[in-house]
C-alpha cells in the first residue's frame, strides 16, 4: 500500500491547520481505531466508554480537563484504519488507542515515529513490532511472544516432537508462528507443516477444506490454530466434517477461542465441533474491583456481549493514559503541535504535508507511559525494561461439550502450574521439568489417554527402507537373486517389531549397492538427511558419526570390534608344569621360601625343641619346613609369638600362589591350547603389522582416527574367504571387525580366534530421521520382542552356530609375571624383618642384663671378642638350659666370694668359658 498515495488522499480535504496548546478546563483528544464488529472491537468500545466515564467523573484527575476518545471503525480494513488514524491526526489528539491488528500497526507505527503521537494497543501483538525500531507503538497485553513460549511449553510437556501450524497469512499471525517455531526449536520440537490460510475475514470453506484434507494426510496429529474467530471457527467446522476432531488429534489454539466462548452466547453452531480443544486466555488475578466491574458489565454493554479479558486491558490501557496525562500536567507541560520543517519545503501535486504536525510533549508522553506504576482490572501493570508486561501469564481451558474447565496456568515466571501465578511469584523461580504439571484433559473424541500426537502418513506412500546390498554375511540382511525378496536377522527383527506397533507401516525395501561389494555405511545411512530413504534397516552399528544425523532405535544386538588372529596348537612337554609362572616368578616365589623357612628357624631355634639337633638334622629341617607350607603339611610346631606371625603371613602368601597357579596351569592344559604372536589390540597398535578390516564397516575409521593407526597398515577385505586367506598367508597379522561378524566367521574356521576382549561396546539399530516419533515406537517394539523372548528366538534362527572351542583367547593365558604379586612378597619380607628385628633385641637386651661389660679398659680390647663368643653361644642355647645354667653360676660365684681376695683376681670371662664347656658337655649344640 502506498503511504503516499493515502496522505494525499486525506490532505486534500484538509485546510490550514493552526497550532495552539490546550487550556485548563479543555478536552483531551484520544483517538480509537477498531473494527466494532469483530468480538474484541465490539468489548473495546464499552470498556473504554466506561473507563472514559471513570475517568471524567473525576475532576481533580486531569486538573479540569475531560477525557474525549474519539473512534473510528476500521471495519476489517487496513485501508480504512489509516485513513481514520489520518483523520486524529489533524486535531489535537495526543495519543491513539489501536490499532486492532498488526498489519495497520506496522504502517501506522511509521506516523507514530514521525509525528510524536503514542499509538497504545491491546490487540495489536506481533511479537516484531519491536520498541528500537517502532519507539511510540506500545503493546498494553502481553504480546504473542509469551503466548507462542506457553503453546511451545506445553508440546514438550505432553511429549510430542512435531505440530502442524494453521494461520491466517497476516503480520500477525504469521510472525506468531514464526516465533512458536524458534520455542519449539529451542525445545527440540519442530513445526513439520504450515498451512497458510487468506486474512481475515477471506478465508472460504472450500480453502479451509483442501488445506486440512493435505493435513490429515501427513503424519503429524498436533494442530495448532492461531488465527481471527471467524476464521477459526470456519476451520473447526470443516475439521469436524473430515474427522479431525476424533481420536488421536491433538488442538491447541491461540487466545482468539477463549475471547468467542467469554463473549458470545450462545456460541454459533460451528462451535459444536470444538470440544477437546485446549486453548488459552490471558490470566487475570481476581480481586475485588475486578469482579465490581464484571457486576457493572451487562449494564454497560445492555447484554449485547460478554465481558473478555481484551475488554480488561482496553479498559486499563485507558486508565493507564489518564494517569500519564495527569504526570504530564502536573510537570507544567502543555498540550501543542508544531510544523515538521522537513514537510514544509515538499510541495507539488496535491500532497499538503505541512497540514501534519508533531506534538510537542510526545516525547515526555510516551516517557510517563512507559514511567506508571498502577493496579488495574487486569492485576497489578507496569512495564519491564524491555517495555514487555509484568509477569505475562495464560490460563489453559479445556472445552467441553457443556462449557469448560481450567486445567492449568502458563506463566512466563513459572512455567507450566495447577495453582494461579500469583501464588508463585514470591517464590523461587522453578522451571525444571519435574515442576511442570497440568491437570487431566479430555482430548477430542472424549478420551482422557494423552494421544499419541501422530500417526503414519496416509497419503498413500511406502516408507522407503534403504538396506544393505551385502556380499558378505547375508545371514544378516540380504535379497533373494531373481526376486524382490528381502531376509536375514535384521528383517525379521525389523518385521516382528512392526506388527507390534497399533498402526500400519507400510514398507518398500530398496537394496544400496553395486551388489560386487559391501556399501559404506556411512553414506547409506546419509541417505536419510537427503530424504531418499525414510529409513535404513541392516547391520547399522549405532556410533558417533551416525548419530549427528539420524536418530536409532534401541540397540537390537549387541557388537563391539575384536580382534582376531591365526593361531596355532601349542605342544605338550614334560615341562608343560613351568608354564604358569615366568621364570623371575619362579626364582622370586623359591627365595621367599628359604627366607621364610630360615627366619622361622631362628625365631624358633632357642625355645623349640623340634628346631635344635646336629647342624644336617637342621638344614633338613629348614627346607622341610619351607617348602612343606606349600602343600600346608608342615609337621612343625611353633610356639613363638613372632615366629606363628610370620607362618601366617605366610601360608596366606602360599594360599594366593597356589590357587593363582593352579587356575593357569588349569586354563594352559584344559582351554588355553593355543598361541599368537598378537595378545590384544594394545600390542596390534604397538606393531607395525598389517591389519585387516570388513569394507564398508566403521572398523576403518575407528583405526585411524581413534587409535591414529596410519591408513598403510590398513587393509580392506570383502568376504570370509578374504580373511581366511589373508591371515593365512599372512597378509595381515589380524582383523579387526565387529562380534556378530566375527562368530560366524570364526564357526566355519576354527584355525583363527578372537584376541583379547572387545574394545568398544555399541550395538546394532534402525536409522530414522532426526526427531523421528516411529524412531521411538520402534524402540519400544524392540523392547518388548527381547522380554518376551522373540528376539533370542530370531537369533537362534540365523545366527546360532556350532562354534569351535577354546574360542576366546585373552590376556588370562599369559604367564603370571612377578608384578601381579609384588605387593604380597613385599609385606611377607617386611614381616619377615620386623620379626628378626624384633628378635634380636630382645635377645641382646637379655644377654646384656645377665653378661654386663667389663669396666676395666684393659682387658676391654681382650674381652670384646670373647664376648662375641659369648653371645652367639647364648643365642644359641636353649632358654631352659641357660635358666639351669645361670643359677649354677650364681652359686659358684657365691662360694668364691667367700674363698677370699685371691680369687677375684680370675678373669670373668675364663669363667664364663669353663661355665660354657661344662655346658656343652651336657647337651647337643651346633658350635660342638
Amino acid at each position: 500500500m502506498n503511504l503516499a498515495w493515502l496522505l494525499s488522499f486525506w490532505i486534500l480535504c484538509t485546510s490550514s491547520f493552526s497550532q495552539g496548546s490546550l487550556s485548563p478546563g479543555g478536552t483531551v483528544n484520544v483517538g480509537a481505531i477498531f473494527t466494532f464488529g469483530s468480538i474484541n472491537g465490539r468489548v473495546a468500545k464499552v470498556a473504554m466508554e466506561a473507563a472514559e466515564d471513570d475517568i471524567n467523573s473525576d475532576p481533580s484527575l486531569l486538573g479540569g480537563r475531560k477525557l474525549s476518545i474519539n473512534m473510528h471503525d476500521s471495519n476489517f480494513s487496513g485501508f480504512l484504519g489509516i485513513i481514520g488514524a489520518l483523520q486524529f491526526l489533524e486535531t489535537d489528539t495526543v495519543a491513539v488507542i489501536g490499532p486492532q491488528t498488526a498489519v495497520m500497526a506496522h504502517v501506522l507505527s511509521h506516523l507514530a515515529n514521525e509525528l510524536q503521537v503514542p499509538f497504545l494497543s491491546f490487540t495489536a501483538l506481533d511479537p516484531t513490532l519491536s520498541p528500537l525500531q517502532f519507539p511510540y507503538f506500545i503493546q498494553t497485553a502481553p504480546n504473542d511472544l509469551f503466548q507462542m513460549t506457553a503453546i511451545a511449553d506445553m508440546v514438550s510437556y505432553y511429549g510430542w516432537s512435531e505440530v502442524t501450524a494453521v494461520f491466517n497469512d497476516d503480520d500477525q499471525n504469521r510472525n506468531g508462528i514464526t516465533v512458536l517455531g524458534d520455542k519449539l526449536a529451542e525445545r527440540r520440537c519442530k513445526i513439520s507443516y504450515k498451512a497458510a490460510l487468506p486474512p481475515e475475514p477471506k478465508a472460504t470453506r472450500s480453502y479451509v477444506q483442501e488445506e486440512l484434507a493435505k493435513i490429515l494426510g501427513m503424519e503429524s496429529r498436533v494442530i495448532v490454530l492461531n488465527t481471527f474467530s471467524k476464521t477459526g471457527l470456519l476451520v473447526f467446522d470443516v475439521a469436524k466434517a473430515l474427522g479431525m476432531m476424533e481420536n488421536g488429534f491433538v488442538w491447541i489454539v491461540t487466545s482468539w477461542l477463549s475471547t468467542v466462548i467469554d463473549s458470545v452466547s450462545p456460541l454459533p453452531t460451528t462451535a459444536n465441533s470444538i470440544q477437546g480443544v485446549l486453548a488459552l486466555r490471558p490470566h487475570t488475578p481476581d480481586s475485588k474491583r475486578k469482579g465490581d466491574f464484571m457486576s457493572r458489565w451487562n449494564k454497560l454493554s445492555n447484554g449485547s456481549i460478554g465481558l473478555n479479558p481484551y475488554g480488561l486491558y482496553a479498559y486499563d490501557t485507558v486508565w493507564l493514559l489518564a494517569r500519564a496525562l495527569k504526570s504530564f500536567f502536573d510537570q507544567g507541560n502543555t498540550i501543542s503541535f508544531t510544523n515538521d520543517s522537513r514537510l514544509g519545503g515538499i510541495g507539488g501535486g496535491y500532497l499538503n504535508l505541512g497540514a501534519l504536525s508533531i506534538f510537542d510533549g510526545g516525547s515526555q508522553l510516551l516517557k510517563n507511559i512507559l514511567q506508571t506504576s498502577m493496579t488495574g482490572l487486569t492485576g497489578p501493570f507496569r512495564f519491564n525494561p524491555d517495555r514487555s508486561i509484568l509477569h505475562p501469564s495464560y490460563d489453559i481451558i479445556n472445552v467441553l461439550e457443556t462449557g469448560y474447565q481450567q486445567v492449568g496456568y502458563w506463566s512466563n515466571y513459572s512455567g507450566l502450574s495447577v495453582v494461579p501465578p500469583e501464588t508463585l511469584y514470591g517464590k523461587a523461580a522453578n522451571r525444571s521439568s519435574s515442576s511442570q504439571h497440568l491437570q487431566s484433559v479430555v482430548w477430542p473424541g472424549g478420551t482422557t489417554a494423552r494421544p499419541r500426537g501422530w500417526v503414519f502418513p496416509n497419503n498413500g506412500k511406502e516408507l522407503q527402507i534403504g538396506i544393505p546390498d551385502r556380499v558378505s554375511y547375508r545371514d544378516f540382511v540380504s535379497k533373494v537373486n531373481g526376486t524382490d525378496v528381502v531376509q536375514g536377522y535384521c528383517i525379521d527383527v525389523f518385521l516382528a517389531a512392526i506388527k507390534l506397533l497399533p498402526y500400519a507401516v507400510p514398507h518398500k525395501f530398496i537394496p544400496f549397492g553395486d551388489g560386487h561389494k559391501n556399501p559404506t555405511y556411512y553414506d547409506l545411512v546419509y541417505k536419510i538427511t537427503t530424504r531418499v530413504y525414510d529409513a535404513v534397516v541392516g547391520d547399522v552399528a549405532i556410533v558417533t558419526n551416525r548419530t549427528k544425523i539420524v536418530d536409532f532405535t534401541q540397540p537390537y544386538i549387541e557388537s563391539g570390534l575384536v580382534v582376531v588372529a591365526p593361531v596355532k596348537k601349542r605342544n605338550s612337554n614334560a615341562w608343560a608344569f613351568l608354564r604358569p609362572f615366568s621364570p623371575l616368578m619362579w626364582a622370586v616365589t623359591a627365595m621367599f621360601f628359604l627366607i621364610v623357612g630360615a627366619v622361622v628357624w631362628i625365631l624358633e631355634h632357642r625355645i623349640n625343641d623340634e628346631f635344635r639337633g646336629p647342624p644336617r638334622k637342621q638344614l633338613v629341617t629348614i627346607l622341610w619346613f619351607s617348602f612343606s607350607t606349600l602343600f600346608f603339611s608342615h609337621r612343625e610346631n611353633t610356639v613363638s609369638t613372632l615366629g606363628r606371625l610370620v607362618l601366617i603371613i605366610w601360608l596366606f602368601v602360599v594360599l594366593i600362589i597356589n590357587s593363582s597357579y593352579t587356575a593357569s596351569l588349569t586354563s594352559i592344559l584344559t582351554v588355553q591350547q593355543l598361541s599368537s604372536t598378537i595378545k590384544g589390540i594394545d600390542s596390534l597398535i604397538t606393531s607395525n603389522v598389517q591389519i585387516g578390516f570388513q569394507v564398508g564397516s566403521f572398523a576403518e575409521n575407528y583405526l585411524n582416527e581413534e587409535l591414529s593407526i596410519a591408513k598403510t597398515r590398513l587393509v580392506a577385505l570383502g568376504s570370509p574367504e578374504e580373511y581366511a586367506d589373508a591371515l593365512k598367508n599372512g597378509t595381515v597379522a589380524a582383523v579387526v571387525d565387529e562380534r556378530p561378524y566375527v562368530d560366524l566367521f570364526l564357526s566355519e574356521h576354527c584355525e583363527f580366534s578372537i584376541i583379547g576382549q572387545e574394545f568398544t561396546r555399541s550395538g546394532w539399530g534402525f536409522a530414522f530421521p532426526r526427531d523421528s516419533p516411529l524412531a521411538i515406537d520402534m524402540s519400544t517394539a524392540i523392547l518388548q520382542l527381547s522380554e518376551n523372548g522373540e528376539l533370542q528366538k530370531i537369533h537362534n534362527k540365523w545366527l546360532q552356530r556350532k562354534l569351535c572351542s577354546s574360542r576366546d583367547i585373552g590376556s588370562s593365558a599369559d604367564q603370571l609375571q612377578l608384578q601381579s604379586f609384588w605387593g604380597l612378597f613385599l609385606i611377607c619380607g617386611i614381616a619377615c624383618v620386623l620379626a628378626l628385628l624384633i628378635y634380636f633385641c630382645t635377645t641382646f637386651r637379655q644377654f646384656s642384663r645377665h653378661f654386663p661389660e667389663e669396666s676395666d679398659s684393659s682387658v676391654q680390647s681382650h674381652s670384646r671378642s670373647k664376648r662375641l663368643q659369648t653371645f652367639l653361644s647364648f643365642a644359641d642355647d636353649k632358654v631352659e638350659q641357660w635358666k639351669k645354667s645361670k643359677s649354677k653360676r650364681k652359686r659358684e660365684d657365691e662360694l668364691s666370694n667367700r674363698s677370699g681376695e685371691g680369687s677375684m683376681s680370675v678373669n670373668r670371662s675364663e669363667r664364663i668359658q669353663r661355665h660354657i664347656s661344662r655346658e656343652r658337655e651336657n647337651g647337643d649344640t651346633w658350635l660342638h
